[in-house]
């Protein structure tokens, strides 16, 4: 196949486009089911306790800028950073504005129904209003749309686009942002969704457990490997299940799987510093289990991942998108 872009300004700019384009559309999908799950697990609350909507702002790492511009964590500000507002370059508004734009710049890259139907969702979230959501005081319908959209997007993909090169960096965007999104949402359980530790066990936490288990759609799944819920269960099927498409190694296997056709190298070996990070820590992670992430600490272990999703992130804009004569710079919003 060999290596692209080493010599191509124009070639480097649309595999840019590509890669960003799998990247917002899986962000977008991702901020959808957040909310719409966590939307259902206020109902399913326990009369008396307060729904907790904090913890999706802490999920996407935008706690910093959501402060300057709201103030309680209520249900409908949440909803709003998220969804609608555009000066938060990580809402579904901004990440499907940005997806759509990638999708124009590499259109002719794209099958005629995808093309279709990414203008259809953008132009969707950008005639939505909070009156549009909040219809009927039930906002679930309207999520539900942006990720059964994107989902339909993923299987027009799957089925009219030729695996290329272009193939294979939209895939590296979506499994890179899904390995980050699910070690985010699972460490923001851990960390903040329990009134107090007593709480450890109880019907509230399986409650919780169970809700973070539909937000990665893999409540059905994991009840058929597992069986009883149980935190420590969940943990290792959420980041080292090495079937189930959105745990985190997943994730990072089929990622570096992309990089090494993109850069013709086998998975032996590594032709450049992004193979050589992504191996590292998916190599790191097929040779840990459980009991090693209990020992250093969820959290730490989480960040840790983050860290490295991020360095992996950069390697890659740095080996395949950042020319030194190239005046093309994208304005792309990393987290």
């Amino acid at each position: 196949m060999g290596t692209l872009l080493n010599n191509s300004f124009m070639l480097s700019r649309v595999a840019n486009s590509i890669y960003w384009l799998g990247r917002y559309l899986e962000r977008a999908e991702n901020y959808a089911r957040f909310i719409d799950v966590n939307f259902n697990l206020m109902l399913d609350l326990p009369p008396g306790l307060k729904a907790q909507w904090e913890p999706l702002i802490f999920a996407t790492g935008d706690q910093e800028l959501y402060s300057e511009k709201y103030g309680d964590y209520d249900k409908k500000s949440v909803i709003n950073f998220m969804t609608l507002d555009k000066s938060n370059p990580n809402s579904i508004i901004s990440s499907l504005t940005y997806a759509r734009e990638n999708a124009r710049i590499i259109r002719e890259n794209l099958s005629k129904e995808t093309w279709e139907k990414i203008n259809e969702l953008y132009h969707y979230i950008n005639q939505a209003s909070e009156r549009k959501i909040w219809d009927k005081k039930d906002p679930r319908s309207f999520f539900e749309h942006i990720k059964n959209h994107i989902q339909l997007l993923y299987g027009l993909s799957d089925s009219t686009v030729a695996r290329t090169e272009g193939w294979y960096f939209r895939n590296l965007g979506m499994f890179l942002e899904r390995a980050d999104k699910t070690s985010r949402i699972l460490d923001v359980k851990y960390h903040m969704l329990l009134p107090s530790p007593k709480e450890v066990g109880s019907p509230l936490d399986l409650l919780h457990w169970t809700a973070l288990l539909k937000s990665v759609s893999a409540f059905n799944t994991y009840r058929r490997m597992y069986g009883k819920i149980e935190s420590s269960n969940l943990v290792e099927f959420l980041i080292f299940n090495r079937r189930f498409p959105r745990s985190v190694y997943f994730c990072l296997k089929e990622a570096e799987d992309c990089l090494h056709m993109i850069s013709d190298s086998s998975t032996n070996e590594y032709n450049n510093s992004a193979e050589k990070e992504i191996g590292a820590l998916r190599s790191k992670l097929g040779f840990s289990d459980i009991n090693d992430i209990i020992n250093v600490g969820l959290h730490e272990s989480i960040d840790e991942i983050q860290q490295k999703i991020n360095i992996i992130s950069s390697e890659i804009d740095l080996n395949f998108f950042q020319l030194k004569h190239s005046s093309f710079t994208q304005n792309q919003q990393e987290e």
